[in-house]
């Protein structure tokens, strides 16, 4: 649905949730407008989640909201990133790339770019010990999910002999203040050569010619999951955990029942740590199982 301009995504049957297309790359200037335009606006939204803008990490808004998280990285000049913000390692890898012979810069996208992130999805059907998302998806499909937001979107690609290896997709907010990475991606046959480090370099540099002040890397911690090669990935990349307000808005009788109940929460988010690492240890053991060739990304 569209709301002031706006593209609102729902999830769930029972309750319905509502969230800004692009939650945590774009943001509100105005909720109390928006849930004005919801509670008016078929279908029915049930609660309305937003997450408060940076730099403000103080609740400005006098809705129920929780603590959610993202992986940031203040950005100056790229020249700073790189002597001051990150580790000799992380260096060596952006380093290792280039030695290797990938070339990476700023890509536009057309048929040519959509393709190479078309076979960099279908590489493999697990990634990081789970099932990837867009794997099998059809080239129409992915060709139409990557280019949403063109007007505020940088793409950057990982090239080996003029092959793409790896990409990012960075999304800015409607202030041009602040880049996401709404997609970053590298081709796990290639991850000796770390297009992946590379790749984040030159995100870098990118916004810092631009004078994006901030860089942002998706969640630092994803629901009690705290630590994780990912997120070790992010700190030793200058990435650092900022805890923000998400705000959970009921806009309906049935809103505020779920919200009382906790159902705006998924099941799974509410099981201890320690059922939820058993869990993941025997998704990663069967996936090795049932695709037993497969090489994956770890």
């Amino acid at each position: 649905m569209i709301v002031y301009g706006r593209n609102i995504q729902i999830q769930g049957r029972l309750v319905r949730i509502g969230r800004l297309d692009g939650d945590k790359y774009k943001f509100l200037d105005d909720p109390d407008q928006m849930l004005a335009g919801l509670r008016k606006s078929p279908p029915r939204v049930d609660i309305f989640t937003f997450m408060q803008k940076l730099p403000d990490t103080s609740p400005k808004y006098n809705y129920p909201m929780e603590w959610d998280n993202l992986a940031v990285l203040p950005v100056s000049t790229f020249e700073d990133w790189w002597t001051k913000q990150i580790g000799f390692k992380a260096r060596n890898k952006a380093k290792q790339a280039s030695k290797k012979g990938v070339i990476v810069r700023e890509a536009s996208f057309d048929d040519a770019l959509a393709l190479g992130i078309w076979e960099i999805y279908n590489e493999s059907p697990v990634r990081q010990g789970r099932r990837f998302p867009h794997y099998g998806k059809s080239f129409d499909q992915v060709r139409r999910m990557s280019s949403t937001f063109l007007d505020t979107s940088i793409f950057i690609g990982a090239y080996l002999d003029e092959k793409l290896i790896g990409f990012i997709k960075l999304t800015t907010d409607d202030g041009g203040t602040q880049a996401g990475m709404m997609h970053i991606v590298s081709m796990i046959r290639h991850r000796d050569k770390a297009p992946t480090n590379a790749l984040v370099a030159q995100a870098v540099r990118s916004c810092a010619d631009r004078g994006i002040s901030r860089l942002v890397y998706s969640n630092f911690a994803y629901g009690k999951k705290e630590r994780s090669s990912l997120s070790d990935f992010k700190e030793r990349n200058g990435f650092q955990r900022i805890n923000l307000p998400r705000y959970y808005v009921p806009l309906t009788g049935m809103g505020w029942a779920a919200f009382r109940m906790g159902l705006h929460h998924k099941f799974v988010d509410r099981l201890p740590e320690s059922v939820l690492v058993k869990a993941r240890d025997f998704r990663y053991s069967w996936y090795k199982f049932r695709f037993p060739a497969l090489e994956q990304d770890t």
